[in-house]
């Protein structure tokens, strides 16, 4: 058994000397891509802009990445989120239903469209919302609803259109962190009526440094889109029309564009591998009752932006804290706490969207209650007892083992008894 004085913490040896292998994102074929774009303008083609020949192609293969309907190519996740928002035509100070642990460029938009945001709890044991959480938040003020696939892994929108459909609310569904995972065989983003990507370097996929996609079935909300995004240009619209909406340039360009092409084609490959880590990992934690992975659902596949875990502090002599710590001090890549709670940081909590007026709160237009407080006991337990490991598809076996060798190695310094199973 470990004892804590051999814990890297304490001045051990660190179980993985060696760093982590970064994530290598951009490749020889993006590099081609570019530079024929490149090589092409500089030869007398057309200028490197935006919405031209690369643009459009990404979008039609992101959109046939998702058995088909319309992708609207724009500068970030964020804004793919308030385009989305825009593009459902809410009514100001009505209220949208946005989970509570998500990152605030998935909460922001909300506010910023002049709509109250209201925060249902995760479901148990989650960071996505649930459909009984949302629905206990539905009012006769709500007019969407988002919801977020935190870390790759699905919400329950199954239970979640049912709930929308019964009240008659659209959906948004933020697939920031979720390229390529599947509920019962079928994209997330393909759900609800219209749906936000994020492909900034970090995500699954990227065209570059940012960018985001805005996905819908409907042509109608495509079309919103489109002018949502471009500054309200006409598109859709009868000859002769002028801009017909006030909106800001949120456009993607032809060349973040040409890398998403080359990146689209990677990303079953990204998905799959990660997957199969994680599935490694988890057989790995079988042994270890320090860590638990988050439980099985049938159906669920996600595609994990990192993977979700959970400390058992009850088999332990330490805080969920200090266990954490001593996996960094081992070298494992862990965030120890996620907490984005957007709804308690400061800039919501002091209202501060549009100057000192605490608008939209403030609005003698909103009906609700300007002052309610959202109590999300779930995902505080949540965020209070979980942690995310950093994997990525260019871990190899050795990673793994390595990382379940850690947490035994952890385990064992802390465990209540004195020593694991396996010893």
């Amino acid at each position: 058994m470990s004892s804590q004085s051999s814990l890297a913490i304490n001045g051990g040896p660190k179980l993985r000397a060696a760093p982590f292998p970064p994530r290598i994102v951009l490749g020889p074929e993006e590099k081609a891509a570019v530079d024929k774009l490149l090589d092409d303008a500089n030869a007398g083609g057309p200028p490197i802009g935006y919405d031209g020949a690369a643009e459009q192609a990404f979008c039609n293969e992101f959109a046939e990445s998702l058995d088909g309907g319309y992708a609207d190519a724009v500068n970030s996740g964020t804004s793919a989120v308030y385009i989305a928002l825009r593009a459902l035509e809410l009514e100001p100070f009505s209220e949208v239903i946005v989970g509570p642990i998500t990152d605030a460029g998935g909460f922001m938009p909300v506010p910023l469209i002049n709509c109250i945001p209201v925060v249902p709890d995760s479901a148990p044991g989650q960071y996505n919302t649930g459909h009984e959480q949302i629905e206990a938040m539905i009012s006769p003020l709500t007019s969407a609803i988002i919801v977020a696939h935190i870390g790759g892994e699905p919400a329950d929108m199954s239970g979640i259109m049912a709930v929308a459909c019964r009240h008659k609310i659209p959906v948004i569904e933020d697939c920031a962190q979720a390229h390529g995972a599947k509920l019962n065989g079928r994209l997330v983003g393909t759900f609800g009526d219209i749906a936000a990507f994020s492909t900034m370097f970090g995500k699954h996929f990227c065209t570059g440094g940012q960018g985001g996609v805005v996905y819908t079935r409907d042509e109608g909300l495509y079309l919103n889109t489109k002018r949502a995004s471009d500054r309200g240009k006409p598109f859709g619209l009868p000859e002769g029309c002028s801009n017909s909406i006030a909106s800001l340039n949120f456009n993607l360009n032809d060349l973040s564009a040409a890398i998403g092409r080359e990146q689209l084609k990677k990303l079953p490959r990204v998905v799959r591998q990660r997957r199969e880590l994680a599935a490694r990992l988890f057989d790995g934690l079988s042994a270890i009752q320090a860590v638990r992975p988050p439980p099985t659902t049938p159906g669920v596949e996600p595609s994990y932006w990192f993977v979700r875990l959970e400390v058992a502090v009850e088999k332990l002599n330490c805080s969920k804290d200090e266990f954490c710590k001593a996996l960094l001090a081992e070298g494992v890549p862990i965030s120890p706490s996620y907490r984005h709670l957007p709804h308690t940081q400061d800039w919501c909590v002091n209202r501060r969207v549009f100057g000192s007026s605490g608008l939209p709160w403030s609005s003698p237009s909103y009906r609700g209650d300007p002052n309610r407080i959202f109590l999300c006991p779930n995902a505080e337990a949540a965020v209070n007892a979980q942690f995310n490991l950093n994997l990525h598809e260019g871990w190899g076996e050795q990673e793994v083992a390595d990382t379940i060798a850690a947490m035994r190695k952890v385990e064992s310094a802390y465990l209540k008894g004195g020593e694991s199973d396996d010893h």
